[in-house]
Parts: C-alpha cells; structure tokens; sequence
C-alpha cells in the first residue's frame, strides 16, 4: 500500500470519522485532568512513610513523631516513620528523591538539606529537581552545652577555660555539616578556641557521650538536650536565638555573649519525590498544617521548645532557595568542607 494512502490529508477523510477523532481526544484530555481531583479523593489507599534522616530519640525525630500521629488521625490511615540515618541525612534524603512519586514515601528533612549541597562535592541527589517542597513545619534552638565536670557557669568562664586548653577539648555535632556542627565551628572560631570535632550519626548518640563525658560540649537543639538540662546531666551556658526562650529564660543568647548578631536554628519540613502529584502535595500540606495548629501537638513541641511553623508548598519552596543561598556563604566563611 502506498504510503500516502496511510497518511492521508484530514481534508480527505470522512467528516464523520474526524468529529469522532476529536470526540475521542477530547474524552482523553477530560480523563488526564479529572487524575487530579480522583487520586485527592482516593490518596491514601494504604499506610504512608515518613522517612527520617536521622536516629531514633534525636530532636528531627522527636517532632517528627508528634505531627506522624496528628497526620495519621487526619488521613485515616497509618503513618510510619522510617529513621533512615547517616551523612548528614544525605542517606534518608536521597532515599526519598529515588523513591516513587505516589505520596506514599515522605521526608522529613531538616536544615541540613540546604547545607550539603555546599559541603560535599558529589551528592547522590539533587534538591532542586529531585524533591518538592510541601510544608515549612519547625524550627529548634540550638544550646551551647557542657558535661558537669567543664568548670564553667557561663560563657565567658567557657572561652577563658577552653582557650586555657589549647587543643585538650572535643565538641560533638549531628554530623560532618550539620547546623549543630557549624553552629559550634562559628562558636570555636569567633572565640578562638582550639578543639577536635567529632561526628556522629545524628544528636542522640551524641548527647549520650556527651553526658558520659566522653566529648566536653556541643551546640545541640534544645529539645534533645533539655530532658539532660533538667536532671542536671548537662550545664546550659546559652541559646542561639535572638531572643531568650521561654523553657530556659534564665539562659542568655550567644549574642549576650558577645557574639553580636549571631542567631541559628534546626528548622524542619516536609518534602516529597519531585513528581508527585500536585492534588497529593497539596494534601500533605493541608494535614500537615492542621497538625501545627493542633492544641495536643502544641503542647508537645512546647514541652520540647520547638516552634511551630507552617507554610505553603511554594513559600517553603522559596524559602529553601535562601537558605541554600545564605548557608552557602557561611560554609564559604568557615572553610568547612567534605568530601
């Protein structure tokens, strides 16, 4: 048969045939955008994972459980949280980004995802293609800690203790970049103070050697170090925030001691594979902002000094390009970098 015979001009096939063409596709077009609204109304059919980058018992996780259950409740369906830790949170993070894009796998990301991108050279995921925005959930303070057996009350006392050292004291972090890592790096720096840093696999483990002395201090979030605080385990010498907070109003700022201007916290998310469905995205948003409005919720992140956020997925979007943006330029700074 010759081939314009297959491909014949539109103008030569039967009118009746052409309006059914259209029909057809019209039906078609109908079917794509009416996806949307049927998998809001049937999402989620089965239980749903929340990923957490970091271990067990550590400040992401922590929060991370309370708004799980509030979610959970709304959805009606069972929300897992799958700790995933190791490199920062690159591991669970990357996990994420590779995952299927149905809106059963979630992140629960933290602050780290906008620093990796300046600390190591290759990362195995991309932030900006790879995942998408949902919700902007919490931000944490960081505290300045000490074991019991650091003779210091204070700031002050701390940097002539620590400069007295010269090189004899550790500090631990969450991470190789973590923001508890380069809060402390800025801490060591700005008052010139020579320590070793040790790395672990998120705040728990390190808070643990902390309290058994095995490193001297920190700059972790409050709500991990807090229940430490309290029982007399752990010496609070100052918060990172601008202003003091409410668990500990006693505590100064770092910038009360003297390091003017300084504010840093652990602020938290939510993202999600980058092509997950927009009516899903916007589900997730939706459950997870109620849950920060939730009175039982907030009392639980009060008791641990988190506070709660919430955004759109677009204002969480354009916030995590002006973190990309400032960490980049404090990484710059402290010449901190990883392989």
């Amino acid at each position: 048969m010759p081939i314009q015979s297959i491909f014949q001009p539109i103008s030569r096939v039967p009118r009746r045939t052409v309006v059914t063409h259209l029909a057809l596709i019209g039906l078609s077009v109908a079917g794509v955008t009416a996806v949307a609204p049927a998998l809001a109304d049937t999402w989620p059919s089965k239980p749903v994972t929340l990923v957490v980058p970091f271990p067990p018992g550590g400040p992401t996780d922590m929060v991370a459980r309370v708004l799980a259950q509030s979610v959970s409740e709304q959805l009606g369906q069972s929300v897992i949280v799958d700790n995933k830790p190791g490199a920062n949170g690159n591991i669970g993070n990357a996990f994420v980004a590779k995952a299927p894009a149905d809106g059963y796998t979630v992140l629960y990301n933290t602050s780290s995802i906008a620093l990796s991108p300046s600390l190591y050279n290759k990362l195995s995921y991309n932030v900006n293609t790879e995942l998408a925005p949902v919700a902007l959930t919490a931000v944490v303070p960081l505290g300045l800690v000490v074991n019991p057996k650091v003779p210091a009350n204070t700031v002050e006392e701390f940097v002539k203790y620590a400069q007295a050292q010269k090189g004899k004291l550790s500090y631990g972090s969450a991470g190789n970049g973590n923001v508890t890592h380069l809060a402390a790096f800025q801490v060591v720096q700005h008052y010139k103070i020579e320590a070793t840093h040790v790395p672990y696999k998120g705040s728990a483990p390190a808070d643990v050697d902390l309290v058994a002395g095995q490193i001297d201090f920190m700059t972790d979030t409050i709500n991990s170090v807090a229940p430490f605080i309290k029982d007399g385990k752990l010496k609070l010498l100052a918060v990172s925030t601008g202003k003091r907070i409410p668990n500990f109003p006693n505590a100064p700022t770092l910038a009360e001691g003297g390091m003017t201007g300084f504010e840093a916290g652990a602020w938290q998310g939510v993202m999600v594979p980058a092509k997950t469905p927009k009516a899903v995205v916007n589900r997730l948003n939706e459950v997870f902002v109620k849950a920060l409005k939730d009175p039982e919720v907030l009392k639980k992140l009060a008791i641990q000094g988190t506070e709660p956020l919430g955004s759109t997925p677009a204002e969480y979007g354009e916030y995590i390009k002006k973190e990309l943006a400032r960490w980049a330029s404090v990484v710059k700074s402290t010449g901190v970098s990883l392989d």
